[in-house]
């Protein structure tokens, strides 16, 4: 799973749907607005976030919301922190 999220957060565009996101839940439109790319585009960005469980989705009436998946992050912030270990150490 690391492996698919390190892939999802190399791309840019990926990352900048990320950020948006930190506001708060957005449908696919919503975020597709913000770029100049086609709807199949956005929905192959949206799909790697939730193959790399950055992203979650939930249907409301006719329309599906994206929101970050903060527990991956944290997953990921643990795992980068693991490194930094105590410098007196070395």
């Amino acid at each position: 799973m690391l492996q698919n999220t390190i892939k999802a957060l190399s791309d840019p565009t990926r990352r900048r749907i990320l950020e948006l996101l930190k506001k708060g839940p957005m449908s696919a439109g919503e975020l597709g607005k913000e770029f100049d790319m086609t709807g199949a585009t956005m929905s192959h960005h949206l799909t790697i976030l939730k193959k790399a469980g950055l992203v979650q989705d939930n249907k409301k009436g006719t329309f599906i919301y994206y929101e970050i998946n903060t527990s991956v992050m944290e997953d990921l912030l643990s795992w980068v922190v693991s490194f930094m270990g105590d410098k007196d150490e070395q």
